[in-house]
């Protein structure tokens, strides 16, 4: 019996139970319990939502396990990206026009809570732990490549385009803008599982290792353990989307009690996207957390940069979309106080990973980073 399977059979009744309690507590919002129990009712939900990302954590590790590196990561990071990405269209669905923003202000909060946020944490943690982590730098510098191309065609170029006056693209430039970021991120995934594999698997783990021939490198994984049976695999798959779905449903459910939280504290309504967009990230970034404590940080850049890639590398698509059917004006340039925090948060990234080896320095100054781009966020 592998190790893995005797953890999930460990754990695997919590690790249903809490998404089932989760789903509950949303159907009983739809029943009126909500506004039986007032505001008791908020700290149970945050209870279930904790239970269900760490299900959710559990469950991708499980699946991790027998798909690999990076395919594991990919798929924890796609999925609850194709989930956000649903909340969003459907939330504009539900808002209209007025919700022309609401994309950009999503996609900007989550792609500066990894960058300066998790990236800020794996590094201090990991700097704490084990003075250095390595990693794969031709991975780092593809991800980081690719995210920053993308991030400066969708979020700051609108800004300085004269085809439309304001932070927007004329609907032939957010078409072509659109598929640019697809094929992009396509692109990258095709470099990540298939091209060049090897750039993303761990260089701390001893189950790895590289050889070389006269032109070739080829990347090979050691398996002590057997892998998880299929049975196994596939409920954790199964129960993986159902935790992200609860995750990202209780973030929006809980979104007009943070709502009237933030107005009762004088706080701008922006700090309400970055709540939500905090929720929605937790199952990735705990993972992420978990796995620069156990000195993988090639995996917690996976799952970092593959998220803020798979976020914006597919919302501004699908909202591209969404809005030249409807005829809608798509608001997507960010400020300029927003493009200086962004900027900054690239530049520092590329330089923490420009060595192959991280220390706590660098994840201090990312984590300053974040705390003045919340700072801002409440005080502009």
């Amino acid at each position: 019996m592998n190790k893995i399977l005797q953890l999930s059979k460990k754990i695997f009744t919590w690790s249903i139970v809490a998404p089932l309690i989760t789903w509950l507590l949303l159907c009983g919002m739809q029943l009126g319990i909500k506004e039986a129990l007032g505001y008791c009712y908020l700290p149970i939900m945050f209870a279930g939502l904790i239970g269900t990302v760490l299900a959710a954590v559990h469950h991708a590790e499980v699946v991790a396990h027998k798909l690999g590196e990076p395919f594991g990561t990919l798929l924890l990071t796609v999925a609850i990206t194709v989930i956000e990405v649903a909340l969003i269209l459907s939330l504009m669905l539900t808002g209209g026009p007025e919700t022309a923003s609401l994309a950009r202000d999503t996609v900007f909060a989550s792609v500066m809570i990894i960058l300066s946020g998790i990236m800020g944490l794996c590094l201090l943690i990991g700097g704490v732990l084990y003075k250095e982590q390595v990693f794969q730098l031709h991975g780092a510098n593809v991800a980081l490549t690719t995210l920053s191309a993308i991030v400066v065609l969708t979020l700051i170029l609108p800004n300085y385009t004269t085809t439309s006056v304001g932070p927007m693209y004329s609907p032939s430039q957010l078409t072509f803008i659109a598929l640019v970021s697809l094929v992009l991120y396509g692109i990258f995934v095709f470099v990540q599982i298939i091209r060049h594999r090897n750039y993303f698997l761990d260089t701390a783990d001893n189950d790895i290792y590289t050889s070389y021939d006269d032109k070739h490198a080829t990347s090979i994984r050691v398996e002590h353990l057997p892998a998880s049976s299929n049975k196994v695999i596939f409920l954790s798959a199964t129960l993986l989307l159902v935790c992200l779905g609860a995750v990202v449903l209780l973030a929006k459910s809980i979104a007009p009690s943070i709502e009237i939280l933030v107005d009762s504290v004088g706080a701008p309504n922006q700090l309400v996207g970055v709540i939500i967009a905090s929720i929605v990230l937790l199952p990735e970034g705990l993972a992420a957390v978990h796995a620069a404590r156990k000195n993988h940080f090639q995996t917690s850049l996976n799952l970092a940069l593959g998220s803020a890639l798979a976020t914006i590398g597919l919302t501004i698509p699908a909202v591209a979309i969404l809005s030249l059917m409807m005829g809608w004006t798509l608001l997507i340039g960010i400020d300029a106080k927003a493009t200086v925090l962004l900027l900054l948060a690239l530049f520092i990234n590329a330089l923490s990973l420009s060595t192959g080896r991280t220390n706590i320095l660098q994840g201090a100054i990312l984590l300053v980073i974040f705390g003045v781009y919340l700072f801002t966020t409440i005080i502009p």
